[in-house]
């Protein structure tokens, strides 16, 4: 038997409890062992739960007692996540995980320490939910040198913006609505300013280049400044609007990583990611492209995840399943250095300076809307565009990356 141990008893921590249970003979067939749920550490007592037994409100019985040999971090938040999970790791305890935090902050460093005690941390649910892409990087596509990444990572990004292309409402009104249903937090700042986008980028950045990739320095940018209106000149230019996190690796030290807003054609397979879905979008120099779909969130997709990483440790007791994330820091190239296509929206009476600053680009405009009019450039520099965009002044209402 294999005792397990699961740290947050919350909705990702009750449904990995829930799969273990629910798919006991599958789980036990899978993994060539009997898994058990000793202990579930919470603050929290929950009277008339079928497991109510199990919980405890203090890490020590768990790092202490040798028979329990996974642990499901389930907790959130980086403190006392990190600290739980590096002790147990040091201890030689497994760790399956669906804290993107703490693997974006410290994930080169506890692989280390699992390598060093022959045991290890897996994280396949700290990206897209229950969409398989960690073991993809770390088994599937060993053999391809990845070039880039594009993703849709964040479902309640994804849900705002999809509602608002369907139906032409306003970022406010859907975002009370995604929190009324549950998709957004009281609080939505971490998915609607794409911190939540960063730090899953960066994981999956780490992976593609093998070396550190710092979320901190990722240029990320949110969705809060895109209206109905641009949605419209989208449509009328045969594209919808998307919060991409993108990765392309520039060099074996480089790379350029980064979360924004952007066009993108309706014919690209993104573009049909829709609702609360999430979709990543990779590029190896031999596979080619190849495209990973499906829930990036809720609490039985993701626990579904993490209990696949406990199959996976429970397979492999004593040994470290190897992941390539060394602590080496790869180089994060500018945005301001790139080059891109990009959109405006700008008042109607602005219409010969924006030609004259953006020279040869299309002209956009709706049936019916005289204030304003889009614009669609040429390939140019970001720092020469942004420093267009301030010259023009407020006479540009607003502007988005476009993607091809």
């Amino acid at each position: 038997m294999v005792n397990i141990a699961v740290l947050g008893y919350g909705v990702v921590g009750s449904g990995v409890v829930e799969v273990i249970e629910t798919n006991k003979s599958i789980v036990n067939k899978k993994s060539g062992q009997e898994l058990e749920v000793k202990y579930i550490l919470d603050l929290r007592d929950f009277p008339g739960d079928p497991h109510e037994n199990k919980v405890v409100h203090s890490f020590d019985p768990i790092i202490e007692d040798d028979s329990v040999r996974i642990i499901c971090e389930t907790m959130g938040g980086v403190d006392p996540a990190y600290q739980y999970t590096k002790a147990a790791l040091e201890k030689g305890k497994s760790v399956c995980t669906s804290n993107k935090a703490v693997v974006a902050k410290h994930g080169a460093e506890l692989l280390a320490i699992a390598k060093k005690n022959n045991c290890s941390y897996l994280f396949e649910a700290s990206v897209g939910g229950g969409i398989p892409i960690i073991r993809p990087f770390n088994e599937c596509l060993t053999a391809e040198k990845i070039e880039g990444v594009v993703g849709i990572l964040n479902g309640t990004t994804n849900y705002i913006l999809s509602k608002m292309d369907k139906e032409g409402a306003d970022f406010a009104t859907v975002l009370k609505e995604a929190q009324e249903k549950g998709y957004a937090e009281r609080n939505p700042e971490a998915d609607v300013e794409g911190y939540d986008a960063c730090r899953k980028i960066a994981i999956l950045s780490s992976l593609m280049m093998g070396k550190n990739v710092d979320y901190e320095k990722i240029y990320t940018e949110g969705i809060t400044k895109i209206t109905a209106a641009d949605f419209d000149y989208a449509k009328k230019s045969g594209k919808t609007i998307k919060l991409l996190a993108m990765s392309k690796a520039v060099s074996e030290d480089e790379v350029l990583a980064m979360v924004a807003p952007a066009m993108i054609s309706r014919e690209h397979p993104l573009a049909m990611v829709n609702d609360v879905f999430n979709g990543v979008f990779v590029t190896g120099n031999m596979l080619g492209d190849s495209m990973y779909y499906g829930r990036g969130a809720g609490k039985l997709p993701t626990a579904s995840a993490v209990v696949g990483d406990v199959i996976e440790c429970a397979k492999f007791l004593g040994e470290n399943i190897v992941c390539f994330w060394d602590k080496d820091e790869a180089q994060l190239v500018s945005v301001a250095d790139t080059q891109r296509a990009f959109y405006v929206r700008a008042k109607a009476e602005a219409l010969e300076a924006v030609k004259a600053a953006f020279s040869d680009g299309e002209i956009v405009t709706l049936v019916g809307r005289s204030e304003d009019f889009g614009y669609f450039t040429k390939v140019l520099q970001e720092k020469d565009f942004a420093a267009k965009c301030e010259a023009l002044g407020d006479v540009i209402l607003s502007k988005v990356r476009v993607e091809a």
